[in-house]
């Protein structure tokens, strides 16, 4: 990644987020106060596709985020003049979503004379936890995150701004898109991470038994496509025809136990390998769109108490995709006086590994 050294700016952070089905625009201050926000989601417009369909998603992102952009900046009381950069989700992601925020950030940009800032989405999503006032302390570097959405279950240490090394990740399956899979062979809606999450609250977590994948193994890789095919075969096993609700709810509740206890598993191996490779830090941060469930929660939770790390999980709203982590990450990077060219090129893959090969040559905070 090629950076742009400048002087580290203070002043407001207007941040973008148009990487899937949400829009989204914030705006925090220098100190990382949240001035507005707004999330716009496209399920309206995806649920009857039962999943993202990513030109709708870039057509809805080049008709809603002119105007929510001019919201926030409304709610914020600012003009664009006021801004000390702009920062947009460059990647990963859906291609046409990520180039409809990106240019439009761009355009801010280039106007204004101010910095542009092009996230990596994944390390919005590892930096959430530093936001100020979500917890009693600052989360100080280095941390062991585990990343959990529909597109992306690994184990980073997260070593500082720009700074990362993976220490595991899913052989086949995300978490959430088995979640989801799963949720569509019981007959749930799109999206059905939050639909099985409340089926399965009426349901037997160990009526049926489910495998568990790599439970056991060394390292801290994940593997959730042989406990999807297990879920298939039991479905299959029925007659044809919707399912009685009491073997769906016992299904789903088998199901997202599985899952649990994998990640609390595999949580412990990555704790271990963290441990090994930074001595003396013990905070493990679980941030995507899995880690709203509270039954995979809880499950990790008692994992990280039992082996002595603190425990942090930003709040629902920012565990989902959101404009707020962006716009952070973007006062992150600029308080290091790092910004991005405009002819930065949006990338529907980015490894958060990769930024990692500039890291050395950060500026010290």
């Amino acid at each position: 990644m090629h950076f742009h050294y400048l002087p580290r700016a203070e002043g407001p952070v207007l941040g973008i987020e148009t990487s899937c089905d949400e829009t989204a625009a914030a705006v925090l201050d220098s100190a990382g106060k949240v001035l507005a926000e707004a999330v716009l989601s496209q399920l309206a417009e995806h649920a009857p596709h039962g999943g993202v369909v990513p030109e709708i998603a870039a057509r809805a992102h080049l008709h809603h985020l002119p105007e929510l952009v001019k919201r926030v900046m409304g709610e914020a009381g600012l003009r664009f003049g006021d801004l000390a950069g702009v920062a947009a989700t460059s990647g990963p992601g859906l291609i046409g979503g990520l180039i409809v925020g990106s240019s439009f950030a761009k355009g801010i940009a280039l106007a204004q004379k101010k910095p542009f800032v092009a996230i990596n989405h994944l390390e919005a999503h590892a930096l959430s936890p530093r936001l100020p006032g979500l917890f009693p302390e600052e989360v100080p570097f280095p941390y062991l995150l585990m990343l959990l959405s529909g597109g992306h279950c690994q184990c980073v240490a997260v070593l500082g701004v720009g700074n990362y090394r993976r220490l595991g990740g899913t052989l086949d399956d995300a978490v959430g898109e088995a979640f989801d899979k799963v949720a569509k062979l019981l007959g749930l809606p799109w999206p059905g991470g939050p639909y099985l999450e409340r089926l399965a609250a009426s349901g037997d977590p160990f009526a049926f038994p489910l495998p568990r994948p790599l439970l056991g193994r060394p390292g801290c890789d994940f593997s959730f496509s042989g406990l999807k095919t297990a879920v298939a075969q039991l479905v299959a096993s029925k007659p044809p025809g919707p399912l009685a609700r009491s073997f769906a709810a016992d299904v789903a509740a088998s199901f997202q136990q599985a899952v649990a206890e994998v990640l609390a598993d595999r949580a412990a191996h990555a704790m271990a390998a963290f441990r090994a490779y930074s001595p003396g830090a013990c905070n493990l941060v679980m941030a995507g769109g899995v880690a709203a469930n509270q039954t995979i929660r809880a499950a990790v939770a008692e994992q990280t108490k039992a082996l002595g790390f603190g425990f942090f999980v930003p709040p629902p709203s920012l565990c989902t995709d959101n404009a707020v982590m962006v716009a952070w990450a973007g006062v992150e990077r600029l308080r290091l006086g790092l910004s991005d060219g405009l002819d930065f090129s949006p990338r529907p893959r980015w490894p958060l590994e990769a930024l990692s090969t500039s890291a050395e040559s950060l500026p010290a905070p």
